[in-house]
């Protein structure tokens, strides 16, 4: 930071844990206090305040509430802006009681997805197919090569954990996170996750690694009829097969691989030897399971939103206090200080962990196990040294054309072909092509694009997974939750096109779809895990092979899911497509 410390924890050439002691010794109350929460702040005005989310101002979460953990929302034109704003916020933060730089994370940010609550469009950044493309491709190598990219687009701009990799187990098909999981297979996922933390950290953590904050923590996948726990009719999760082993196997090739951040889900074990109580707030799973057996010694950080009711977007969102909801927000928070917590995502109710401290409730010692491990973080990645990143640097860097090519080829290359009748595919230059769901731009390099299936040599349709459109309010909407059959109507309409003209379906599968009949009446059928249509179009017309291969089992019917065991891998009966299944040009 300068050439002359001011203070004993500036000086480089003492030891991380020397730095640490120094500066803890140094912090007052509100210092510490403000270490425990970590929100979201979005590109923009840091001095205005954020009403989606219903939060302040980033100067004035630094300045009042001495916080310096942030997860950004948006992202600005091009690399060099984002990093001139980041910028911008360190120097406010270096100037502000002792100077402790900001951390920077991000949920995924490379993909197709935009939920707010999960996840962030691309934007800038080189756009990829969803993890469960990487699953598709079942290459370790090839995502620990996205990973090394995304790692050097990240420090470009400032951007130091990545709240991901997301290794829940695909186990009950129809939860809405699936998208972001790598499906349904402990192996495959293991070995992935180690690769993708390897990727964004590095073979050894430090000043040019992105750290890895992985989740969900002991393993989200198993929830009571799929239902998502963001919200309160998805709260429970199950076990009917008694597989917690299963889904743990992912984080302790996690923890092994080196990862320095766990997230615990919102989830509320039923059933099971463990506390009924959300994971946030479930000593047993995070200090006992955690901690003690498994050995994880770095930060814990929740999901976001335990403690705290919110409204966002206009509706009332009820804090995730699953199984503690009858208690108090200060109570709530010693509930989860106790289980084993180092940081409240989503949080910035400083002045109620203030309050604990000030009336014993807290003790001070307690608050500084989790403070050393942040500090740890914060001095291991170098932003103390260099809190500030190089704008022109971040210009070249952020978005630069080999990269997105390699992503574009990513995208193309896990796509999955479940059927080809009579090899439709790969499919011959200049026919004439009806689509729906299709750039005509970008058909028209490929093929003469018409109006109408009678008119057609064949057609292309993109499509989507199904799911139940349900009106429960707010952020729910964008939560693709209940049945994975097409409805009666859309089911007929699609058919009646594979009547008319050879049709080939290309489809993304955020969850494993119920195809109903869909991989009979169409001639050919491929799946996809986001992929622009240039992407998809390559490999339908040739230009590229599908190598993908299914990463979860494609059930029958929702009676087949709603018989099997949320908790069990590979548990519907006969499913229309097996996990691994893929065929080849």
């Amino acid at each position: 930071m300068t050439d002359s410390p001011r203070f004993p924890y500036q000086d480089a050439s003492l030891s991380v844990a020397q730095r640490v002691e120094d500066l803890l010794g140094r912090m007052d109350a509100a210092d510490k206090a403000g270490m425990f929460f970590h929100t979201m702040i979005a590109y923009g005005d840091p001095t205005e305040s954020n009403p989606t989310f219903g939060i302040p101002s980033a100067v004035s979460m630094v300045r009042k509430r001495r916080m310096t953990h942030f997860n950004i929302i948006g992202a600005a034109g091009d690399g060099r802006e984002f990093a001139a704003w980041h910028n911008d916020l360190q120097r406010t933060a270096l100037e502000n009681g002792l100077g402790i730089p900001i951390t920077f994370s991000t949920d995924p940010r490379h993909a197709f997805s935009d939920n707010p609550l999960t996840s962030i469009l691309a934007g800038p950044f080189s756009q990829w197919p969803e993890t469960l493309g990487f699953a598709a491709l079942a290459s370790p190598e090839r995502l620990e090569r996205f990973g090394d990219i995304a790692r050097q687009e990240y420090l470009a701009v400032g951007l130091r954990v990545a709240l991901h990799p997301q290794i829940d187990l695909a186990t009950e098909p129809r939860w809405s996170r699936i998208s972001g999981t790598f499906g349904e297979s402990a192996d495959l996922t293991s070995d992935l996750a180690v690769a993708y933390i390897r990727g964004f950290q590095g073979e050894r953590f430090g000043t040019e690694s992105v750290a890895a904050m992985v989740k969900h923590f002991p393993g989200g996948g198993p929830q009571k009829d799929g239902e998502d726990p963001h919200f309160p009719w998805g709260r429970e999760q199950v076990y009917p097969g008694g597989e917690q082993e299963y889904h743990l196997r992912p984080f302790i090739a996690a923890i092994n691989a080196g990862a320095t951040q766990m997230m615990p889900y919102y989830g509320m074990p039923v059933g099971t030897e463990w506390e009924e109580v959300g994971f946030g707030f479930n000593k047993d799973v995070l200090t006992t399971l955690l901690r003690d057996r498994l050995g994880f010694e770095g930060i814990v950080c929740t999901d976001w939103g335990l403690l705290t009711d919110a409204e966002v977007l206009g509706s009332q969102m009820p804090a995730r206090a699953w199984g503690v909801e009858q208690l108090t927000r200060p109570e709530r928070m010693v509930k989860a200080l106790e289980a084993g917590v180092d940081q409240f995502g989503g949080e910035l109710c400083t002045d109620v962990l203030l309050d604990l401290l000030g009336q014993g409730a807290v003790s001070e010692e307690r608050l500084d196990v989790s403070i050393r491990r942040l500090l740890t973080e914060k001095f291991r990645l170098g932003l103390f040294d260099n809190p500030f990143v190089d704008e022109d640097r971040a210009a070249i860097v952020v978005g630069q054309s080999e990269w997105v090519q390699e992503g574009l080829a990513a995208q193309s290359d896990s796509l999955t072909l479940l059927t080809n009748t009579d090899s439709v595919l790969p499919l011959s230059r200049g026919v004439k092509v009806y689509a729906e769901g299709v750039s005509a731009e970008v058909l028209a390099d490929f093929g003469t694009v018409v109006d109408s299936p009678d008119d057609a040599d064949v057609a292309i349709l993109r499509i989507k997974a199904p799911f139940e459109i349900r009106d429960r309010g707010g952020f729910s909407a964008m939560f693709h939750e209940g049945s994975l059959e097409f409805p009666t109507e859309e089911h007929a309409r699609l058919t009646a096109i594979a009547e008319k003209v050879p049709t080939v379906i290309d489809i993304y599968l955020d969850r494993p779809a119920v195809l109903g009949g869909l991989e009979e009446s169409a001639r050919a059928v491929i799946a996809n895990y986001g992929a622009s249509d240039l992407a998809v179009l390559r490999v339908l017309f040739g230009e590229r092979a599908p190598l993908g291969s299914l990463p979860f089992d494609l059930p029958r019917s929702d009676d087949a899911v709603a018989a099997s065991r949320s908790d069990v891998a590979f548990d519907t009966e006969n499913p229309t497509f097996r996990f691994g299944h893929g065929l080849r040009y």
